[in-house]
């Protein structure tokens, strides 16, 4: 029994065929299958149910398994930690779209200490992410609180959450969107930038101008006049969800729903086109092509907080770093 043979078998158990997991592995079906054989000859049992080209784990596989994932887990951890800056990672993480999307460069910035590194981010919703960091298919999962608050039967005692902060929905328009060219016309702006992080002020940009995040005000009456563009399921775990799925308070200020996706890109660009206004993330706003909008009369806010969970049993030293420097204070 060797790791190579052990690596074939964890790919094997995911994949429905012996083709799948030769593209996974890089290997022939033939390579795959021989693999296979000489592991379970090398225990003296077979680990598979054969039916025709479907793989599927019998009670000797689904044994071993969990303990291939740790001696497998056991040997990068070794090999990344003797190496140290120069380990080759390959570091996979899972999550909602819209979670890679706020996190995937500080994710990339952690990892720059290590040149041979390279970062996989697999777009899926939080129980798929979760299942996926349960399985090993993933070193980390980034989820919401909600998630984490109730956690499900494939939670594991030995992960561990790295806070990454606080996630806020906001009303957001294309600068091309009639409400916005009302508003700045009836003067109804805040002048002062509320991105700190670009630094500088309102007096840096020309008269007249709608800076990335200054926020224009309005009411409820003005905002509920103009077309909404949303999701029709969550865009964090995938339920369905209709008019709730952003976030947005249907029950106070009921919208005029016209433009519906669950493609965030396509409603971005339903936004930015100035056809529609939408509830977005907060780092939507860096998109200098697109402005906030404060609702006065709102009674509501929307926020969710972010996580990173990982199994802190078998964290290797540059997963830690990685959620050092990633990471959030609790309070954030």
């Amino acid at each position: 029994m060797n790791l190579t043979d052990l690596r074939i078998f964890a790919s094997a158990a995911r994949q429905p065929t012996l083709a799948d997991v030769g593209l996974e592995m890089h290997l022939t079906p033939s390579a795959v299958s021989k693999a296979l054989r000489r592991l379970e000859d090398s225990l003296g049992k077979p680990l598979f149910d054969r039916s025709a080209r479907q793989l599927v784990l019998n009670a000797s596989g689904a044994l071993l398994l969990p303990r291939a994932q740790a001696l497998l887990a056991m040997a990068e951890q070794a090999k990344a930690d003797v190496q140290g800056d120069h380990a080759v990672i390959d570091c996979r993480i899972a999550g909602p779209a819209i979670l890679l999307w706020r996190h995937g460069e500080a994710l990339a910035a952690a990892l720059r200490p290590y040149p041979e590194a390279s970062l996989h981010m697999q777009a899926m919703f939080e129980d798929d992410a979760l299942a996926a960091l349960a399985r090993g298919d993933v070193q980390a999962a980034v989820v919401t609180g909600e998630v984490l608050d109730g956690k499900g039967a494939q939670w594991s005692a030995a992960w561990e959450v790295a806070p990454l902060g606080t996630l806020a929905q906001h009303l957001v328009a294309g600068l091309g969107h009639p409400l916005v060219q009302a508003l700045m016309a009836s003067g109804g702006s805040d002048a002062r930038r509320h991105d700190q992080r670009a630094g500088g002020g309102a007096h840096d940009q020309p008269t007249g101008a709608v800076l990335p995040a200054t926020v224009l005000h309005a009411t409820a009456a003005q905002v509920l006049q103009h077309d909404f563009a949303c999701p029709s399921h969550s865009l964090f775990c995938g339920e369905r969800r209709g008019a709730r799925s952003d976030g947005w308070r249907e029950d106070q200020l009921p919208r005029r729903i016209r433009y519906w996706t669950d493609d965030l890109q396509l409603l971005l660009a339903f936004v930015k086109s100035g056809t529609a206004l939408a509830y977005l993330p907060d780092f939507a706003l860096d998109d200098a092509a697109l402005v906030r909008i404060d609702v006065q009369d709102a009674a509501f806010t929307c926020q969710e907080q972010a996580a990173l969970v990982y199994d802190g049993e078998r964290a290797a030293s540059w997963l830690r770093q990685l959620v050092q420097r990633c990471g959030a204070p609790p309070h954030a």
